[in-house]
């Protein structure tokens, strides 16, 4: 079993959305979200991983990333409806 404190950081993202009864779950290695109505987690989903994506073409790894630079990557990256 791994070590939770080797693990890193962990992004976690609640969707509160839910009327439709569907139990919502995505989960990577950095990342876990959970919830939401069908477009809210696929729009979370989208966000986390275009903000991933950011972060690896920047040279940058998520635990070395500032928590401001992850915020800013997840509003730039946050789909409009």
């Amino acid at each position: 079993m791994t070590d939770p404190k080797q693990q890193g950081k962990h992004l976690f993202g609640i969707g509160l959305d839910n009327g439709d009864g569907h139990k919502r779950l995505t989960q990577a290695e950095r990342f876990t979200l959970v919830g939401g109505s069908r477009e809210t987690h696929d729009r979370m989903t989208e966000t986390v991983v275009k903000t991933f994506e950011d972060l690896r073409r920047k040279g940058r790894d998520f635990d070395e990333a500032e928590p401001r630079e992850i915020a800013d990557l997840l509003k730039k990256n946050t789909p409009q409806p």
